[in-house]
């Protein structure tokens, strides 16, 4: 299974409460609403590249699977974790490092769709991108 290719967020389910729990003040919270994500996905057996831009920033996050590396939110919170590959599903483990509170997250590929999942703190949320 490939996660390569480019995905647009096409829509979201309860991300905004999910900003809310992470701390985000609310005029951030409306920003990243509206922030036309792409994520650009190009994976090599355990090794990621991932380029994700909005209309705040751009970002590039090389990563390989099982190995910890640090990542700034859009927001600038930091977190420190990974990610693991369980069956067809991209699993992210990460600690905020202002806390040491537990933010998980998913990526699965369903159809034309990447949908991202995440949890912290009990209230979860999704962003659906389509491929494109």
């Amino acid at each position: 299974m490939t996660f390569n290719g480019t995905w647009k967020v096409d829509r979201s389910e309860n991300y905004e409460k999910f900003m809310e729990q992470m701390g985000i003040n609310m005029v951030k919270r409306k920003l990243a609403s509206h922030d036309n994500l792409k994520i650009i996905i190009e994976q090599s057996g355990d090794k990621f590249q991932v380029k994700e831009s909005s209309t705040f920033r751009t970002v590039e996050i090389n990563f390989t699977l099982g190995v910890s590396f640090d990542y700034s939110m859009a927001d600038g919170t930091e977190l420190t974790g990974s990610w693991a590959l369980e069956g067809e599903t991209l699993k992210g483990t990460f600690n905020r490092k202002d806390n040491g509170k537990q933010l998980l997250t998913t990526r699965i590929i369903s159809g034309d769709e990447l949908i991202q999942s995440y949890n912290y703190e009990g209230v979860d949320a999704k962003r659906i991108f389509k491929r494109g």
